[in-house]
């Protein structure tokens, strides 16, 4: 499988783009003044979900000429979870990002999360002030209640679209539909640490919201359905010991 060229990067922002031409010059621009003004290096992966308008084109025009911005493109449009697999699946970075394209949230606040980055093995924000019409808060409300009831996770705003993972935790999620709403949830299966931080939230600009009341509420239950039957089924395990002739092997056997 192929991997994105890292060079010395510290991070690399997973951006899930569906019909998001819009927005596209603007998510650019300020993606590229978070990559300026960044505590640490930043490479950027758009994942182009399937998009209908010119959003691929315009990926490939900012991707060409700026050399810390990356993409792969899917066949067809499968979603959120499906499209954070993929740019997990080939990143290399120590650590993983993850905002949305709609830029509800600002790339800036990334350094807030980076600075607890090491200690935790996920960041995730807590959108202050939220700009969104009462339906969707409201709505968002009502599953993050039913979520935390199911999981546990103790995490007041699981949808926020500003996280940063730990690239070996991520590397482990088992990943289905739905799978974002969970991403807290999951690392705690695997005994990791989960921090929330506050960060800024503004009004969407360009575009048409991809999530409407029905699959805000609809699709977060048949989810929760599939969380439980993998959290009562989860394998989790930590290497003691090995000898190098096993890690040998094992890399070889990798490798075929």
């Amino acid at each position: 499988m192929s991997t994105i060229p890292q060079k010395t990067s510290y991070l690399t922002v997973i951006v899930p783009v569906y019909n998001e031409e819009e927005s596209l010059p603007r998510v650019f621009s300020k993606l590229s003044e978070f990559i300026n003004l960044s505590t640490k290096s930043v490479n950027i992966l758009f994942v182009n979900d399937g998009s209908t308008d010119n959003s691929l084109q315009l990926i490939e025009q900012i991707c060409n000429k700026n050399g810390e911005f990356h993409f792969i493109s899917l066949y067809k449009n499968q979603g959120l979870s499906t499209a954070l697999k993929a740019g997990i699946d080939i990143i290399e970075s120590p650590f993983i990002g993850y905002i949305d394209a709609d830029l509800q949230t600002s790339p800036m606040d990334f350094n807030k999360l980076l600075d607890y980055c090491e200690s935790y093995e996920l960041v995730t924000g807590i959108r202050q002030d939220r700009q969104d019409s009462n339906t969707k808060v409201i709505s968002s409300r009502i599953a993050n209640k039913l979520r935390r009831w199911v999981t546990n996770d103790g995490v007041s705003d699981t949808g926020c679209p500003l996280k940063i993972i730990q690239k070996d935790s991520a590397k482990r999620i088992p990943f289905f539909k739905g799978m974002h709403r969970f991403l807290p949830a999951l690392v705690l299966l695997q005994e990791g640490n989960v921090k929330e931080v506050p960060v800024s939230h503004f009004e969407r600009i360009e575009g048409e919201a991809k999530y409407h009341l029905w699959n805000r509420l609809l699709g977060p239950f048949a989810d929760l359905i599939a969380f439980s039957w993998i959290k009562r089924r989860y394998i989790n395990y930590t290497i003691e010991k090995s000898d190098q002739l096993t890690l040998h092997h094992t890399h070889a056997s990798d490798a075929i």
